[in-house]
């Protein structure tokens, strides 16, 4: 894919999300006060903090634009991946601090120290708007992320998927709040933020083993060997190691060839493997290639 398009691509499905948590969060966080819900006060206090690592998001995402330099000779990229991190930080922090208050909320209903009657019949309405409107953007977003392979605009589809079920627990929690129920509409709230908690700690796995440097899966590593081995003159695949930036791989790799072959023509062998590579692999930043010699040696080289 073009990068210009994946750029533009991936700054949209920001924007819009960055817009439709704008307004959910102001429609929600209104709704929940003034129509006495705690789950969709919880699940607006969500959107908020959606806002805000939407804004860092795109800030890290143009920044990750910047050409390579010295310093930093294979591109930017992995700034997406420090983008999904700051994602999947401030939805942890976003999880406990729901969680907690929700505890509050449940605790004072049981002791007695607060009533409550449920909430107004719109704050459903609103639970159900959510849900529809992030279906939508959850499956559009996951689209966007598989076909850009960009770190943050998955973390941001999985952010999608996470208000999904939050704002049905807020809903369902309202519905039967509203018949005699009362500790329903902050219990789940309770039950938001640990989906919020869930899909935090998820988002920080993924980006975290970006930037750590994890290696191709079995799939893929089997993979890159077959197309390996099938080029003229590798004897054997003794080595792939990869490096991810963004979603580029950076390859390194050492095939073995026959040990009698000139200088030459092993490095006509290893050009061969990078074609081959670059040909395979969308999402190929470089390719290193080293060979050693295998098989019999000539009497100089002994």
């Amino acid at each position: 894919m073009d990068a210009d398009l994946r750029e533009r691509r991936s700054l949209r499905a920001v924007d819009l999300g960055l817009a439709a948590n704008a307004l959910l969060a102001a429609l929600k966080c209104t709704a929940g006060v003034v129509g006495a819900s705690p789950a969709l006060l919880a699940d607006g206090i969500n959107s908020v903090s959606d806002v805000v690592y939407y804004v860092v998001v795109r800030v890290f995402m143009v920044l990750a634009r910047k050409p390579a330099d010295a310093e930093h000779p294979y591109g930017h990229e992995r700034l997406e991946s420090i983008g999904a991190l700051v994602v999947g930080c401030f939805v942890l922090a976003t999880g406990v601090a729901v969680l907690l208050n929700a505890g509050h909320q449940v605790w004072e209903l049981v002791s007695g120290a607060s009533s409550y009657q449920g909430a107004e019949l719109y704050t459903l309405w609103v639970a159900l708007l959510t849900v529809a409107l992030k279906l939508g953007l959850w499956q559009w977003t996951a689209r966007i992320g598989r076909r850009t392979a960009n770190p943050a605009v998955a973390a941001l589809a999985l952010d999608h998927r996470n208000d999904v079920l939050a704002a049905g627990a807020a809903a369902l929690g309202v519905a039967l709040g509203r018949t005699g129920r009362p500790w329903v509409d902050p219990a789940a709230a309770a039950l938001v933020a640990l989906v919020i908690l869930r899909t935090g700690v998820e988002i920080l796995r993924e980006s975290s083993q970006d930037l750590m440097g994890t290696q191709p899966g079995q799939a893929m590593g089997r993979q890159l060997r077959d197309w390996l081995s099938a080029v003229t003159g590798v004897r054997e695949v003794q080595e792939v190691r990869a490096h991810s930036f963004g979603p580029y791989l950076v390859l390194n790799v050492t095939i073995g060839v026959d040990g009698t072959l000139s200088v030459a023509a092993g490095d006509a062998i290893a050009d061969a493997v990078e074609r081959v590579l670059h040909q395979r692999l969308e999402f190929l930043r470089a390719v290193h290639v080293h060979y050693h010699p295998v098989g019999t040696l000539p009497a100089s080289g002994r």
